[in-house]
């Protein structure tokens, strides 16, 4: 396709994100830079429509871009990392105050900062919980049979249920259980946590096994839950107060985060697009959601999401997506001073 071509079709999506309606002919000549008479300029919209970039609503003399058109749109005109230093700057000041913080915290910390940014919704699934190994088990005695299993993680997850036993437990068969705990699954990654691994450790129990075995699938069930992925979501607002979408939509959209699991877990490298029309299982027809993994240690922990109507701003959007990716990627894993010593040694280079 001929950088002409590819002028009008950018000038086109620019001002129906801008103005949501169908853009003519004339007004393409207005906003190009180059001199191109209007013949010219339909006739090349008309070559667009006929290739599958724009559309010709009924009622309208102008144009409007199809999803193949805003994804030629998006794959030629916005660039990696085309945000300002100032705007870098901006986004790293906003996890001054993460150190120390779990993975969890940072990532929380992450989606409500983009959201602010890009007025969109964020969700965000979180699988870091795959990276934890156990640090800590705990049985706490609370009522007559009735003790609590704490579980502690190393990603500063914490987690713990009820268990109700049939026999009262002595201070020695406590103590006998913090010590087998401490030996047997402190320090080991949730995954290996299997139901055969929990099967073989409640046989070595021994003589205690029928007292103690309900603490121990405890331990197995605690582990199950975290190890599921989590799926949450920042900026509903954004969404309620966005005049592009259906009301009864985005009340559905609320109700059943849970749809978005599918999505984001294709979001393997790199910046995805699907637009609402394009998905049976999206419930809000009139949108877009853009994907961008995160990475923990060169495995993927999860992904953002930013959704918004499909007149986005993508330009703007998918810039931020991509820092905050990266920005994330790094502090789970604790490359941050490393990456920051890079770009002074880059800088230092440049100069000389």
């Amino acid at each position: 396709m001929e950088g002409r071509t590819l002028k009008i079709l950018e000038t086109i999506v620019d001002e129906y994100i801008r103005t949501g309606e169908p853009v003519g002919s004339k007004t393409v000549q207005e906003k190009l830079d180059i001199s191109v008479s209007s013949a010219t300029i339909r006739n090349e919209m008309a070559s667009l429509e006929q290739q599958g970039y724009l559309e010709h609503p009924h009622t309208s003399a102008g144009r409007v871009p199809t999803f193949n058109g805003y994804r030629l749109y998006i794959e030629r005109f916005t660039p990696e990392s085309s945000l300002s230093r100032e705007q870098k700057e901006q986004i790293d000041q906003m996890f001054v105050n993460v150190d120390g913080a779990s993975d969890e915290e940072i990532i929380e910390e992450a989606s409500r900062a983009l959201a602010e940014l890009t007025k969109c919704a964020i969700v965000t699934t979180n699988e870091t919980s795959k990276f934890s190994v156990i640090t800590k088990v705990e049985v706490i005695p609370t009522g007559k049979r009735m003790y609590v299993l704490l579980l502690i993680t190393s990603s500063g997850n914490i987690k713990n249920r009820v268990c109700r036993l049939s026999f009262d437990l002595t201070h020695e068969q406590v103590a006998f259980f913090q010590r087998f705990a401490a030996e047997n699954l402190q320090g080991l990654n949730l995954e290996n946590i299997s139901d055969e691994y929990i099967e073989k450790i409640t046989t070595a129990l021994g003589g205690y096994m029928m007292m103690l075995s309900p603490l121990m699938k405890g331990v197995a069930d605690l582990s199950a839950e975290l190890l599921q992925e989590q799926v949450n979501m920042e900026g509903e607002a954004n969404l309620i107060t966005c005049n592009q979408f259906e009301g009864h939509e985005i009340a559905t959209l609320l109700q059943n985060k849970n749809q978005f699991t599918e999505i984001m877990n294709n979001a393997f490298s790199g910046i995805n697009i699907m637009f609402g029309k394009e998905s049976d299982s999206f419930v809000v027809s009139n949108s877009s959601i853009i994907t961008s993994p995160f990475s923990k240690d060169g495995k993927k922990a999860g992904s953002f999401g930013v959704i918004g109507p499909m007149r986005l701003d993508y330009k703007k959007i998918i810039p931020y997506i991509e820092y905050f990716s990266n920005k994330v990627t790094r502090l789970l894993s604790e490359e941050e001073e490393d990456e920051e010593l890079r770009d002074i040694e880059k800088e230092a280079s440049d100069f000389e």
